[in-house]
């Protein structure tokens, strides 16, 4: 049997739709809580899957997941904080587009953008399961270096107008991914001798640190009466027809990579979104224009980062291998139902596997409809003074912080975190490439010394294979092409002697 013989009413039982709707209205409210996200919200939900159907327990965790991807927005937007850390790049053009009084404008771009990129992820899962997953696990360990060096060679040119801070930037990000055990010796890596860094520094206070309690100091050297935004009477979330087509061709695109990368075991959502971003300004007639309230600089990771969700669970149904933190949970489920995620599954039990495909695809549309009507409630906290609204954002941080891992270490953690984004902002250092940097790091660094491991410190082994030189090349191009407008940029700039 295929994807298009399947038998619908299968899907509309009271179990599976209510199922999509708790699912979705749960991921919608974990996702916008800074500091949670989909992984956590899923596990906390895994207790109530034992007394469901397993096609049922499936589509309410998949729902979870894709509905967290949207919601983890909401805060970008609303707050400048972001609820997930694949979320983080929409603070950049999301959360000043809110501050120039459109906030509904701009959880409307998102919230298009995570119906496109989860449907375009839906028909990836549905069509291209078995092929695409057939080439992804043809990547090993050089091809996973390789793209973790990409992202980064990506990112230097992302946000800081001087190249050199991005570069330090980047530096500073790996330095802080270092942090902790040594997955291969098991020696201490800057520690000072502290227990409570063993396990390294925390994405979720990191993140929360950087932009949630960065920005309460910026709000607090603001004007105390000063509210977010300046118009609080347009925040239903929607955007025009007109205003679609200007960023539809930024929708596709960017489904697409996120697709791609949400299949490759190990990135997910997060490096998805950042993908997406870097190469939606690249492409940009006005790549100045991003950091600004740019609507792609919104469409391009919202729409990424949710087809990454479908793309995720591509190795996860075919392969069994999870492609994301929030599918290796996911897995769980399939397991607690005694069903081993793989080719067999498709061979034997059609009817459960296309049922979640299908689900999955369902419980989509209903994100953008629960969505639509819901997230104007989180939107009205706009309305708030800046003097009301700083210490609720604090108090949400550290709760995030703390509920993440139940160590009050992490809390000092973000507090110092912040204290130091605040200055580095204030110097131009660009944020986004310290978090992708910080992400990568582990990624990068485990993929080298397996690398080098499997073939005796030959370093040859970047070089023989076709996928690593495919993805060389594409660094080398993109090295170049950062050069280049450098040089340009320097060219096009009047000295500084002739600056009025």
């Amino acid at each position: 049997m295929d994807f298009m013989h399947f038998d619908f009413s299968l899907l509309f039982s009271w179990e599976i739709l209510f199922a999509i709707v708790l699912g979705t209205l749960y991921g919608l409210l974990i996702g916008s809580l800074p500091g949670l996200g989909s992984t956590v919200g899923i596990a906390l939900l895994l207790p109530v899957t034992y007394s469901m159907s397993p096609v049922a327990a499936i589509i309410m965790l998949a729902a979870v997941y894709q509905a967290g991807e949207y919601g983890g927005s909401i805060s970008s937007i609303v707050l400048g904080v972001p609820g997930t850390p694949s979320a983080t790049a929409t603070v950049l053009d999301g959360s000043p587009m809110a501050k120039q009084g459109k906030p509904g404008e701009a959880l409307g771009y998102s919230i298009t953008g995570a119906l496109i990129g989860g449907g375009i992820g839906a028909i990836i899962l549905l069509t291209l399961s078995i092929p695409l997953s057939t080439l992804a696990i043809r990547f090993s360990d050089p091809e996973f270096f390789l793209l973790g060096v990409l992202g980064l060679v990506c990112v230097a040119g992302l946000s800081s107008k001087d190249l050199p801070k991005s570069i330090i930037s980047v530096l500073l990000g790996l330095m802080l991914g270092m942090v902790g055990l040594d997955v291969a010796t098991g020696s201490a890596r800057f520690t000072f001798g502290s227990y409570a860094l063993m396990d390294g520094i925390s994405m979720v206070a990191l993140l929360i640190g950087m932009f949630a309690v960065a920005e309460v100091f910026s709000m607090l050297g603001q004007n105390s009466d000063k509210k977010i935004v300046t118009d609080t009477k347009n925040l239903k979330t929607k955007i025009t027809w007109k205003q679609f087509k200007e960023v539809r061709k930024t929708y596709i695109k960017s489904s697409f990579i996120g697709g791609f990368v949400g299949i490759l075991p190990g990135l997910g959502a997060g490096p998805a979104s950042w993908f997406a971003y870097t190469e939606a300004k690249r492409s940009a007639k006005n790549p100045d224009n991003f950091g600004k309230g740019e609507p792609n600089g919104i469409a391009a990771p919202e729409s990424a980062n949710n087809a990454a969700v479908g793309g995720a669970l591509v190795p996860l149904t075919t392969l069994g291998i999870p492609g994301s933190p929030a599918t290796a949970v996911i897995l769980g489920a399939f397991l607690i139902h005694g069903i081993t995620p793989g080719p067999n599954v498709f061979e034997n039990q059609p009817d459960l596997v296309y049922s979640i495909f299908w689900g999955f695809l369902v419980a989509t549309i209903a994100m953008y409809f629960i969505g639509k009507y819901t997230t104007p409630l989180f939107s009205s906290m706009l309305k708030m003074p800046a003097f009301m609204l700083s210490p609720i954002i604090l108090f949400i941080a550290i709760m995030g912080v703390y509920a993440s891992r139940i160590n009050l270490f992490d809390v000092w953690i973000a507090v110092v975190v912040g204290i130091a984004a605040y200055i580095l902002k204030k110097l131009d250092f660009s944020l986004p490439s310290i978090i992708l940097a910080f992400i990568l790091g582990p990624i990068i660094e485990t993929s080298l010394r397996r690398s080098l491991l499997i073939s005796g410190g030959n370093v040859e082994i970047f070089f023989t294979r076709t996928y690593s030189l495919v993805i060389l090349l594409i660094i080398v191009l993109l090295i170049v092409m950062l050069v280049l407008q450098s040089v340009k940029k320097r060219k096009s700039s009047p000295p500084k002697n002739m600056q009025a």
